[in-house]
């Protein structure tokens, strides 16, 4: 991705990155993902495996690597919490199966698809620590987000609902236990340059070369 490749040029960090299928991930599990120094669950959903993404997001949080998730990052990180931390072993995205009675991301009422919007940032997180800021504006391209019915439920110990939208809906979370474990529900990636790297990217690559 060329913001990785911001931030690359920016710190003159020699470092590789890939892009990995799916049901590659899910076929090979952790024996593949212990190859990698860090994980970016990127935008592109339905996915071709859902085991798969959701297999190597819990790597992440369990071996505590590097990991930032984006638009379908976003919300599969949040399906991955639903089911193995909260253990709703039926939590859903509806973008696989829209007749679930348990969904935990559904299908926005009002496309945020070609949006820009202010969010509100938690002090004290990590997510404040990398924008040094309580506010930022983000690009968006997505249609499914957080089912508000289940929100209470993310109220964990583990998650940290660290930035919220000027209509008061979650778009950043991050892991309270893990040193880097950032998703958002927009897309970073869209406002680094070469002169100005994004500011959770830049610090996702950092944490990645440790």
């Amino acid at each position: 991705m060329d913001s990785i490749n911001h931030v690359k040029k920016k710190f003159n960090l020699d470092i590789d990155f890939e892009w990995v299928d799916t049901v590659r991930a899910e076929k090979e599990g952790d024996s593949l993902f212990s190859k990698y120094s860090g994980f970016w669950s990127a935008p592109s959903s339905p996915f071709k495996s859902l085991t798969g993404v959701l297999d190597a997001i819990k790597f992440a949080r369990v071996h505590d690597v590097p990991h930032i998730g984006t638009c379908a990052g976003f919300q599969h990180t949040i399906l991955e919490f639903a089911r193995n931390v909260l253990n709703i072993a039926n939590a859903q995205h509806e973008e696989y199966d829209n007749s679930s009675s348990n969904l935990f991301i559904s299908k926005l009422s009002c496309s945020l698809a070609g949006k820009s919007m202010n969010i509100e940032i938690v002090e004290n997180s990590l997510t404040y620590n990398c924008y040094q800021s309580d506010k930022t504006e983000e690009d968006y391209y997505c249609n499914f987000g957080i089912n508000q019915e289940h929100i209470n439920k993310l109220n964990h110990e583990d998650l940290i609902l660290s930035g919220i939208d000027q209509d008061g809906e979650v778009r950043i979370v991050e892991h309270s236990s893990n040193r880097f474990f950032v998703s958002t529900l927009f897309v970073p990636q869209t406002k680094s340059t070469i002169s100005k790297t994004h500011p959770l990217i830049e610090r996702f690559v950092l944490e990645c070369t440790k």
